[in-house]
């Protein structure tokens, strides 16, 4: 089975699924691994690697250790066409919808393509969007972009709906890395209503009455990275887990 149908599945039986985001710059090799494990047990549907920026050549083995100490999908959140690996499960193919930078939007995706299509590694066609978040992040620094603003929701929401007419799988909505706000649920909710392709809600979210609201807005997947990397405890991974699936708690 497909990764992509795989979290479809996920999505049908929990209600929503949970990602949590692994930044190889943020930790080492040995810390990703131990992470990846509490991951697992506590209930996380999936794992991201990726991140704004690669200071050191440990990408492959990242995910090599990653592989060996859990079973869950491991699935490329590239922040740039260097990261690209045979040693993961599937990538999110990102385009920049959000934004008017045509290296985003189709540039990078040109040259990633083919490496792609030659190691036989399943793309996830994502429309990924920047919502602002009252703070200039990593990722929104490095695309050289605007952020839709947080009180346009009717613009979010046609661009989630331009991403689906394009024929994209998923929709992305991205307050960053450490973002001082998360994405709001009223941006959440006219995606929701516009469209029919999942949504996946990451940034900036803190707590596990946070993450489940994301869900209640209508976010189909939800992705939390530096609060677990500040506290990779066991119960609150899996409090973010049990608030995310709805439909076992």
């Amino acid at each position: 089975m497909k990764v992509f149908d795989t979290l479809l599945a996920i999505r049908e039986k929990r209600g929503a699924g949970y990602f949590v985001l692994i930044d190889p710059d943020k930790q080492d090799i040995q810390h990703a691994a131990k992470l990846a494990k509490t991951c697992e047990s506590a209930g996380v549907d999936a794992l991201l690697i990726g991140g704004s920026l690669l200071l050191a050549n440990v990408f492959d083995d990242t995910i090599k250790a990653i592989k060996k100490a859990c079973s869950l999908p491991v699935i490329i959140f590239p922040g740039s066409t260097k990261q690209i690996s045979r040693q993961a499960d599937a990538i999110l193919f990102l385009s920049l919808i959000s934004g008017r930078n045509p290296e985003s939007l189709i540039g990078g995706q040109v040259v990633a393509a083919p490496i792609i299509k030659s190691i036989n590694l399943e793309p996830i066609s994502t429309g990924y969007m920047f919502i602002e978040s009252g703070t200039v992040t990593s990722a929104l620094f490095m695309s050289d972009t605007r952020p839709i603003p947080w009180e346009k929701p009717d613009i979010a929401a046609a661009h989630a709906l331009a991403a689906q007419y394009l024929g994209m799988q998923c929709v992305y909505l991205e307050a960053g890395s450490g973002a001082k706000n998360s994405v709001p649920s009223q941006v959440i909710a006219a995606v929701r209503r516009y469209t029919t392709i999942p949504v996946i809600c990451g940034g900036g979210i803190r707590t596990p009455d946070e993450a489940r609201e994301k869900v209640m807005a209508g976010a189909n997947f939800v992705v939390t990275g530096t609060i677990i990397e500040k506290d990779p405890n066991p119960a609150l991974v899996k409090a973010f887990a049990d608030a995310i699936h709805v439909k076992e708690s």
